[in-house]
């Protein structure tokens, strides 16, 4: 029997700055990036609407959880004082913001990727 499985996902950027402890390498000077966030979430069964969720809910919650980052120095932010500001922690920081928020009884949050170049990402999600 087949499972079916919808997924939507929304797209959100945001600025900021960095720099990698114990990296050893030139990113544990300070730099920044210009981020893209993909929010991705799935749900086996549509709203009597026809939707799995409303994209403006999506994006409202992704900008609330972008703001706490956008044009910060990440280090300076408490999360990022107890963990390495790398793309991995900035995903997982977001998912826990996001996830939140976003989770129903029909749908969940499956993963956030945090793209800190247009050919390198980080994904984090829970299974």
């Amino acid at each position: 029997m087949n499972q079916r499985l919808f997924e939507l996902k929304v797209i959100g950027s945001f600025a900021a700055a960095h720099n990698l402890r114990d990296f050893g390498g030139k990113c544990e000077n300070l730099h920044g990036h210009n981020w893209k966030i993909e929010v991705v979430l799935r749900g086996e069964s549509l709203e009597s609407n026809g939707i799995l969720v409303d994209f403006g809910e999506v994006k409202a919650a992704a900008r609330e959880a972008l703001e706490e980052v956008d044009h910060k120095y990440l280090n300076e932010l408490p999360f990022f004082s107890q963990n390495n500001p790398s793309s991995e922690n900035v995903a997982r920081f977001l998912f826990e913001k996001l996830s939140a928020k976003l989770n129903t009884g029909n749908t969940r949050l499956h993963s956030v990727s945090a793209w800190e170049s247009a050919d390198a990402c980080a994904t984090y999600m829970e299974f």
